[in-house]
Parts: structure tokens; sequence; C-alpha cells
């Protein structure tokens, strides 16, 4: 490829997730690790410094616990004294280990020493141990030197208000910080390797976890109109499980939504045909007859109204799910149902009745409704004859304002209950008037989906049929839209065939 070269590669993969994931995974490990043994080093240390300080104060303290001096002021000269107290000391001097000395300083003098004290230090530390010998009051200390890090605690011997000697307890730590040291580059080792094995296994684990947002991605990219079939499989569960479940439902919708489109493209494309079809007829016979024409002319001008009126439908569906579809405003119920009533009752010869006005103010758009509403009035006429009953009536129940349109016509069968709110669905083959192209009831839901809302059915053959439009009285028409949804998803759709209009139910889903 044209412009391809190793360092862009690599920079691809570097910043691919896994990568940064190892990286990042990491730069913590290895910073928390040097951050651990840094303080576990530095804790050691202190460590051994105050064991060595403490060993040293102890074992000054015992001889001065043990000093002679007050039992021989009468048989002795104070040089004497002094040799005396020093030997006692040594006699009972038991180090601890090798690391641990003592020395005794007599007029400025090396006087005795612990048979470990090392002759390095007498050597090389001269100006060392003349500083003890000057000592006139105790100190504590420590003082690197060239066999390691000493650790001294001296304790002069004054013998009639005078200085006399000075002895001198020292600990090396050389030989402990030297395992200790040891420990620690034995530990760096051990981790690099397990940082290693651990690197290898965030590597793995970082692939196992990234697995469903990398089929996510194939998916995505395979996903064409006419395909739309893939789902990945939902593992586990936490944030990419539930992206992957919210994946997988978005594809539903949009399969949903291609399926619908094609479907109502088709049906839309059949419907059309017809009247084009017809008029096309009409035109290429009238140079045969033009006695006919004014005749063939108002036959091709209501096949246009029809599709006039079929396009405007469509219109109508499509905006239906714009923000803009509604223009809300507060209504009273029973105002609205009366006039409603006295609309509809000049469209037929039929037994018109109204059954109850509701009581309560409520948002709505008044033209909308009131064309759903006589979507459902115009069903009914043409599933009726004269002399029969239908009835129209508005109650509140819960918060929501229920419509209804009830008939004594032939009803529908439950087959066809599932579908008759689809686009150019028909439910019975006595729906073959002109005006009549099964898009009623599908803007009628339309309608009441836009108002937050829903239509329920009841209808059994033979004994008519019910349609409710339920509105919530929310002023929020957004708010009531959620709620809705949210009753809809935890009591799916049923289908109750009583013709009673209070106990219909809601007909199906709100994927439009």
């Amino acid at each position: 490829m044209e412009g391809f070269t190793p360092l862009k590669a690599w920079r691809r993969w570097f910043n691919s997730t896994r990568p940064r994931i190892l990286v990042w995974y990491f730069l913590l490990t290895s910073g928390s690790s040097v951050a651990s043994i840094l303080l576990t080093h530095h804790i050691l240390d202190e460590r051994i410094r105050d064991q060595s300080q403490e060993y040293v104060s102890r074992q000054l303290q015992t001889f001065q616990q043990e000093n002679p001096q007050h039992m021989t002021a009468g048989s002795l000269s104070i040089d004497q004294r002094t040799r005396a107290i020093f030997n006692l000391f040594f006699s009972q001097y038991e180090p601890v280990d090798s690391d641990d000395y003592a020395i005794a300083l007599l007029q400025g003098q090396v006087y005795r020493y612990s048979d470990s004290f090392p002759a390095q230090l007498l050597a090389e530390e001269a100006a060392l141990i003349q500083q003890w010998g000057q000592l006139t009051q105790a100190q504590q200390g420590s003082v690197s030197t060239g066999v390691g890090e000493l650790f001294y605690m001296a304790q002069p011997v004054v013998i009639d208000g005078q200085p006399q000697g000075v002895l001198v307890i020292v600990h090396c730590a050389a030989g402990v910080y030297e395992v200790v040291h040891g420990a620690v580059l034995l530990i760096i080792p051990a981790t690099l390797g397990v940082m290693a094995v651990a690197a290898a296994i965030a590597w793995a684990t970082a692939g196992r976890v990234l697995a469903p947002l990398q089929e996510l991605t194939q998916t995505a990219h395979s996903i064409t109109e006419s395909d739309m079939m893939r789902r990945i499989a939902v593992e586990g569960t936490g944030e990419i499980a539930e992206l992957t479940m919210t994946f997988n439902q978005m594809l539903d919708r949009l399969q949903g939504a291609f399926e619908s489109q094609q479907d109502f493209i088709k049906d839309a494309g059949h419907e059309l045909r017809t009247p084009i079809t017809v008029i096309r007829g009409y035109l290429e016979t009238l140079q045969y007859r033009p006695d006919r024409q004014e005749q063939t002319i108002a036959l091709a001008i209501d096949e246009l109204d029809r599709m006039t009126r079929l396009v405007n439908d469509l219109l109508l569906l499509a905006k239906a799910e714009r923000p803009d579809f509604l223009v809300l405003q507060r209504e009273e119920l029973d105002w609205l149902t009366e006039e409603l009533f006295l609309k509809v009752r000049s469209l037929a010869h039929r037994q018109w009745k109204l059954e109850s006005k509701g009581l309560s103010p409520l948002w709505i758009d008044r033209q909308r409704l009131t064309q759903a509403i006589l979507n459902l009035v115009q069903n009914a006429i043409r599933h009726t004859e004269e002399g029969d009953t239908i009835a129209l009536g508005s109650s509140i129940r819960e918060n929501h304002a229920h419509f209804w349109v009830t008939d004594t016509g032939e009803g529908i069968a439950p087959e066809d209950q599932t579908r008759i709110f689809e686009r150019f669905a028909r439910a019975t083959s006595r729906e073959t008037g002109d005006e009549n192209y099964g898009l009623g009831l599908s803007i009628v839901e339309a309608i009441a989906q836009a108002h937050g809302g829903w239509v329920e059915l009841s209808s059994r053959l033979g004994q008519g049929s019910t349609f409710t439009i339920v509105i919530p009285l929310e002023a929020n028409p957004d708010q009531a839209i959620h709620e809705s949804n949210s009753h809809y998803r935890r009591q799916p759709p049923h289908y109750r065939l009583s013709g009673i209009r209070t106990t219909g139910t809601r007909l199906h889903d709100h994927r439009r």
C-alpha cells in the first residue's frame, strides 16, 4: 500500500486499545514494584539502625550497672581502679555476633579491645579512636568507615570527678546491610519475572475482555441493508455485556426499521400503481372515444384525488415521528367529546350514541386527535349497516384520558387483530371502498403514540368492536411517552375478544 511504512504500522498497533492497556498496566505494575522495593529497603535500613543503636545502648547500660569503682576506692590508685573496671567488663563481655566490638581507651590511648575488633579499624581509623578517647560525656552515633557503617555508644569512666578513660561499644552493620542488599538484588529479577508473567496474563485477559468489542466492530463492518441478521453473543455481566446487549437491541431496531421501510415502499408502490394504471388506460382510450372526453377527464381527476389522499396520509405518517408533529394546547375533555359527537353523527345513517363524557383538562393537539377519532368512526361506519349502533365516549381512569368508539358491526377476526394497525393492512374483504388504503388505523396509532399514549382493541366476530385511544394527562409529552412505553413493557399485550370497551387491552407494541 502506498505510504505504508513499518513505523506507521507500529504506531497503528500501539494506538490500538489492547497494547495501550498492556503498556499502562506495565507502567503501573513496574512503578508499584519499584516503589515497594525502595520502601522495603528503606524500612529495613531503619530497622537495622534502630536495632544497632538499641544493642550498643543495652551493652553500655550493663557496664554502668556493674561498675565496681566504689568498692576499690580505699586500696587502689585511680589508674589501677580504671584498669580494674575495664578488665572486669571484658571478662564478662559476650558479643552477640562477630560484628559486635568493644574498646577501652585509657588516658586517650588504646588499653584493651575485644577479640573480634578489626585490626583494619585500628590502623585506618586512628583519628576516630583518638576522638573517642577525648570524650568527657557520653555520646551515641554512627559513622561510616572502611569496614562498614559503625553504630557506637561511648561512656567515659569518671573517678573522683575526673574522666579517666572511655569505654566504647561498637556494632558494625556491614554484614546485615550486605544481606539486605543481596535480598533486594534477588527480589529485582524475581519481580521482573513476575511482571513478565503478569504482562502475558494481562495481554491474554485484555484480548478476552476486548473480544466482544472486536466482534462488535466486525459485525458493524459486515452489516449491510440487505443483511442485518448477525448478532453478538452476550457473555457474563458488566459494561461490555451491557454494551453488547445495547448493540444487539440497536440492530433489532434497525432491522425492524429497514424491514418496515421495505414493506412500506413495496406496499406504497403497489397502491400507487393502481390509480396510475387506471389513469393511463383512460387517457389511452380517449383518442378512440372523443365523445366521452368529459367523462374520462372526470374519472382521471377522481383517481388523482385518490392518489393525493394516499400521499397526504403517507406524509402524515412520516411526520408523526417528528418532534413538531403536535401542537399541544389545553382542552376540556367533556367539551371536546361533545363536539366530536356532533361532528360524526351526520356522517352516516346509524344509531349514534354518546355514552359518557370525562371531566378533566388535558394537553392535546385538538386537530390531530379529532382526525384520529374520525378515522375510527369511518372505520366503524365501513363495518356496520344502517340501523347498527355506533357509540362514542370518554372517561378518566388512572391519570389517563380514554376516548372510545364502539360499534355493533361485524367485528374483527382474532387472526386479523394482530395486523390491522399495519400500514396498508385490511381486516376483511368488505374494505374495498375507493377511500380505504389500510392507513386509517396506522394514522390513529401514530397520533396516539405522538401524545404518549396507545390504542386498545376489544372485538368479537358478529358482536362488534371497540377501539380506545388512551392518552396520559401529563402536560409534558416526552415524559408521557416514556411512562407509556415503560408501562407497556411491564404488561405485554394480549387480546380480549369480549366486546366490552372498558376491558380492552393494548394491541401491539410501540416499534414505530
